[in-house]
């Protein structure tokens, strides 16, 4: 088995668009520190990538692994050294 086989991964072309962030915020939260995960998809998932800089900046790095036209393949990882929220609402989301 390959090592991208053993990663966690989300083919979001047969998941509902309603449905897509909140699976894929889903599978994120439960990444260990150094941990990634794969997401397949038939757009660009900038927005995404938008949303966790905006959401949790300096948790995640963010890799294309395939860049369409068709098929996108994004590589995200939860960084060691991601040191959580940083505004003032207390929490470490």
């Amino acid at each position: 088995m390959t090592e991208t086989q053993t990663k966690p991964s989300i083919d979001v072309r047969i998941v509902p668009p309603r449905e897509r962030h909140p699976r894929i915020f889903g599978m994120l939260g439960a990444l260990l520190p150094g941990g990634s995960m794969l997401i397949t998809s038939d757009h660009d998932p900038r927005p995404l990538h938008y949303q966790l800089e905006t959401n949790f900046p300096g948790q995640f790095g963010w890799d294309y692994l395939e860049a369409g036209p068709e098929v996108w393949r994004v590589e995200i990882a939860r960084l060691e050294d991601g040191s959580g929220c940083e505004c003032c609402c207390g929490s470490d989301h």
